[in-house]
C-alpha cells in the first residue's frame, strides 16, 4: 500500500513538472489574452487515472505562480487561485467522463477544460484588461485551449493508450 502511494505521488509530481516546464517554457503563448498553454494538454491523462488530476492541479498553480514573478501572468493573484481550482476541477469532470468515447476518443472530456478555462480565464482577464471584454477573452482562451487540447491532447490520449510502458499502469 506504501509503495503504491509512492508511486502515485512520484507520478504526480512529474506530472506537475512537466507541466511547469511546459507553460513557463512557453510563457510567451501561456499567458495573456491569446493563449496556447501547450502543458493544458496533459489535462487529458485523468481519462486514464487520479493521478494526474493533482499533477496537473498543481503544475498550474505552481505554474501561475512562477508566472506571475516573472512578470508574465497578467490575471496575477487571479489566476493563481481561480485558475488553479478551475484545473482541479476541470481535471475531476475530465476524469468523471472518461467511459465516454466517439470513435474511440474521449471527446466528452475534453470538454470541462475547454469551457471552465474559457469561462474562468476570460472573466480575469476582462477584470484585469479593460479592454478585453469577457466575451473576446473567454473565446480567444477556449479556441486556445481547444486547439491545445484537440491537436495535442489527443494524440496524447492515443500514444498513453497504446504504449506498452503505460499498460500496467493505467
Amino acid at each position: 500500500m506504501k509503495r503504491k502511494h509512492i508511486r502515485g505521488l512520484t507520478e504526480s509530481a512529474i506530472i506537475a513538472a512537466i507541466y511547469c516546464v511546459l507553460t513557463l517554457a512557453l510563457s510567451f503563448i501561456s499567458f495573456g489574452p491569446i493563449q496556447f498553454r501547450v502543458s493544458e494538454a496533459l489535462t487529458i491523462l485523468p481519462v486514464f487515472s487520479v493521478t494526474p488530476i493533482w499533477g496537473v492541479s498543481v503544475g498550474c498553480l505552481i505554474s501561475n505562480i512562477v508566472g506571475l514573478a516573472m512578470g508574465a501572468n497578467l490575471a496575477g493573484a487571479w489566476d493563481i487561485l481561480f485558475g488553479s481550482l478551475t484545473t482541479l476541477l476541470a481535471a475531476l469532470c475530465t476524469r468523471g467522463l472518461r467511459h465516454y468515447k466517439i470513435a474511440g476518443f474521449p471527446l466528452l472530456s475534453i470538454v470541462p477544460p475547454v469551457l471552465f478555462n474559457a469561462l474562468v480565464v476570460g472573466a480575469e482577464l476582462s477584470l484585469v484588461i479593460p479592454e478585453v471584454p469577457f466575451w473576446l477573452g473567454a473565446l480567444q482562451v477556449g479556441i486556445g485551449q481547444a486547439v491545445v487540447l484537440v491537436l495535442l491532447g489527443l494524440p496524447l490520449f492515443k500514444v498513453v493508450e497504446r504504449s506498452p510502458l503505460f499498460q500496467d499502469r493505467f
